[in-house]
């Protein structure tokens, strides 16, 4: 953004947090809310709660006392998130796509063992199993625009069955162990009763994996398309035996399969070969696709129960799993999503849930400034004055020095014959 657009945020980001307003019983308590989500808007290298509070003028503990025990709720807060995205969705141009749910998690690491569900266990974040918490998360994108809707810690058993534990980190009782798949769906069931409407959920083949997540999905009579392991059990037909995935379909069926071109915003355009094939999962018909890069050799499977879509519109829905890798990018660097730093569940939660909160605006001013104006931007660009963080949280360069503020192919010959292009 240039500095004319950073200076032109104010007045539409002031007009959205306004939105949250009732979500707080006392002035002062919303006045740290706005405090607290200007920060994470900042460009304070560390974006917890000392940082804001030094850059804000706030005193620490006052800071510290909104994320962990102020009397609101970070539930509330969601659902005026959802509320304004799905706002934001019903005013954006018509997608050949459609409105993609993508589920995805990531990580961070911890160091100590008295972070909520801290322990050792595969993060993402450094791709391999280390000491650090994984976060659930489901995101939406249509056309160009996208954002995060949702945070839930995944709760390791190790950590369930230990409710003195819990209780010393402030994990409720009602807080259980869950499979990641599980709270997915719980995610994706909130967004729904709160106005979101997807015509297709995603996800990765940790996810794809889970069968039940499948079958509820289609008892619910919601399409989906999901990448799943090569190893992924399917069958002929309904009673029939069942046999590995990559058995029924592959590499060379692949290879000898029709040519489609995707097109993304930051890549160059890849081609991918692909076949397909009618199996059955859980007594319930479904389109098994196996997709081979035809730069890369990469081969990835995929699953969906939408059986008479054209084979272009799937694998186009399949590759917006994309766009919560850019939106993991900057919800950390941008918002500081991974920044919390306390013990506390409840604080936890609440800096994961405001992080999206201002992702959300984010979001939607970032589509306004591509030309797509939605009607319901807030007033973006309306003239007003917005409070600021006390000589705005960027001035705060003069505590660099301050240790809380240190930072941490072209396409084969083979490819000529006539492709699909799926933008």
């Amino acid at each position: 953004m240039t500095e004319q657009e950073i200076v032109g945020v104010g007045p539409a980001f002031a007009r959205y947090l306004g939105r949250y307003r009732d979500v707080f019983r006392q002035d002062r308590t919303a006045a740290h809310f706005d405090t607290y989500c200007r920060g994470l808007l900042s460009d304070l290298p560390r974006k917890s709660i000392e940082p804001i509070a030094l850059a804000s003028g706030t005193t620490v503990r006052t800071l510290q006392l909104f994320v962990t025990t102020s009397v609101w709720s970070y539930d509330e807060a969601r659902t005026r998130l959802h509320r304004f995205v799905a706002d934001t969705l019903a005013d954006l141009p018509t997608d050949p796509v459609g409105t993609v749910g993508v589920i995805d998690e990531t990580s961070s690491r911890k160091w100590g063992d008295h972070t909520p569900g801290v322990q050792r266990q595969y993060l993402g974040c450094v791709g391999k199993v280390d000491n650090g918490i994984v976060t659930v998360h489901v995101g939406v994108t249509k056309g160009t625009f996208r954002t995060l809707l949702d945070a839930d810690l995944f709760l390791p058993e190790s950590w369930d069955v230990d409710r003195a534990r819990c209780q010393a980190a402030g994990i409720p009782d009602t807080v259980r162990h869950h499979p990641k798949w599980r709270l997915a769906l719980d995610q994706l069931l909130r967004a729904n009763t709160n106005g979101i409407t997807f015509d297709w959920p995603t996800f990765d083949e940790g996810y794809g994996a889970a069968v039940p997540l499948l079958t509820v999905l289609g008892v619910m009579g919601q399409r989906f398309v999901g990448e799943i392991p090569t190893n992924f059990a399917v069958r002929d037909a309904a009673g029939g035996p069942s046999r590995r995935a990559d058995e029924r379909l592959t590499g060379g069926h692949a290879e000898r399969g029709r040519v489609y071109r995707l097109t993304r915003q930051t890549t160059r355009p890849s081609v991918w070969r692909v076949a397909t094939a009618i199996v059955w999962v859980a007594d319930r018909k479904h389109t098994l696709m196996v997709a081979r890069n035809d730069a890369t050799g990469e081969i990835k499977y995929f699953l969906t129960n939408a059986t008479a879509e054209p084979v272009a519109r799937i694998l186009a829905v399949a590759f917006r799993r994309w766009t919560v890798e850019h939106l993991f990018r900057v919800a950390k660097q941008e918002v500081g999503l991974m920044h919390y730093e306390g013990r506390d569940y409840t604080g936890l939660m609440r800096h994961r849930t405001l992080a999206v909160v201002v992702l959300g605006f984010v979001a939607a001013h970032t589509e306004r400034l591509r030309g797509e104006k939605p009607r319901r931007d807030d007033g973006a660009g309306v003239p007003g004055a917005q409070r600021p963080v006390r000589d705005p949280v960027p001035a705060a360069t003069g505590n660099r020095g301050h240790p809380t503020y240190q930072r941490r192919n072209s396409i084969p010959p083979a490819a000529k014959q006539a492709s699909h292009p799926i933008s």
